[in-house]
């Protein structure tokens, strides 16, 4: 597969932001009350991440590495700022909905996130793409949970009203309704075992329970301990294993030393 393909794929599927690595949750999570809202976040911030991926790119051999993260702001905030006028300008509904969740994209740990374990380290075009498909990745799911918040709350699509005012669920319109929304999505993929940071596709630890928090009702507390305990058990005597080869060693090094110093004196008398 192509490498920027690769990386859309990547973004879109693979590692969406949201549903897959949770990230980005606290615009996910407030803006989301109808489904252009989301669009309109995720195609905000997928401007952004296009961008500033492709800038810290070009500059990442320019950039002092000691200053990297304040650098990587500055440019994520001039883009924002951009960005934020150009929805002011021409789109003010969409700017009086999203309101202060526009300037928050500087701080979204997504955007921070790709700048320092991707673009930093590869590319300008790459880069680019690994933005595009995180931004695509983001908006797809931050439309996906308006279009479900906006049917249930205002029996709409789109603004387009679908279904009588006496079947809203006017909860799912406000911020509780935003974590129902996001733990059902999360439920069913889990369900489907879809990759997720939820659905215990963690590796398997060397617990007896195989490390399954998710999932673990304590009925295997006791064997968890006494593999815990032959664990240390073991670690402890190894370290006394290293600890006393380090002395025989010394030891064995001193007693060298101790004969040679001895043959060294009796060369000496036998000279005189």
């Amino acid at each position: 597969m192509n490498k920027c393909v690769e990386r859309v794929y990547n973004g879109i599927i693979k590692e969406n932001p949201t549903f897959i690595l949770m990230l980005g949750m606290c615009p996910t999570l407030a803006v989301t009350t109808s489904a252009i809202n989301g669009l309109g976040m995720g195609l905000s911030t997928t401007a952004v991440l296009i961008f500033s991926n492709l800038i810290i790119a070009a500059l990442r051999h320019i950039i002092p590495d000691r200053v990297r993260i304040p650098a990587f702001i500055v440019i994520v905030a001039t883009l924002v700022t951009i960005v934020q006028l150009l929805i002011q300008g021409f789109v003010p509904s969409l700017y009086s909905a999203l309101g202060i969740y526009i300037p928050l994209i500087v701080v979204n740990c997504i955007i921070l996130g790709r700048a320092e374990s991707y673009a930093a380290k590869n590319d300008a075009v790459s880069s680019a793409f690994d933005g595009l498909g995180m931004g695509l990745g983001f908006t797809l799911s931050l439309t996906c949970i308006g279009i479900v918040r906006e049917f249930i709350s205002a029996g709409a699509f789109f603004g387009m009203e679908i279904t009588p005012e006496d079947f809203h669920i006017s909860i799912f319109g406000l911020a509780p309704g935003a974590f129902f929304v996001l733990a059902g999505l999360s439920a069913l993929q889990n369900k489907f075992k879809l990759p997720s940071a939820t659905n215990g596709d963690a590796p398997k630890s060397e617990l007896a329970c195989g490390g399954d928090c998710m999932h673990c009702s304590g009925s295997l507390c006791a064997s968890n301990h006494a593999v815990l305990e032959a664990k240390r058990a073991e670690e402890m005597e190894k370290a006394a294993a290293a600890k006393k080869a380090a002395a025989e060693k010394a030891a064995a090094a001193k007693k060298a030393a101790a004969e040679k110093a001895a043959a060294e004196a009796a060369g000496n008398k036998g000279q005189e």
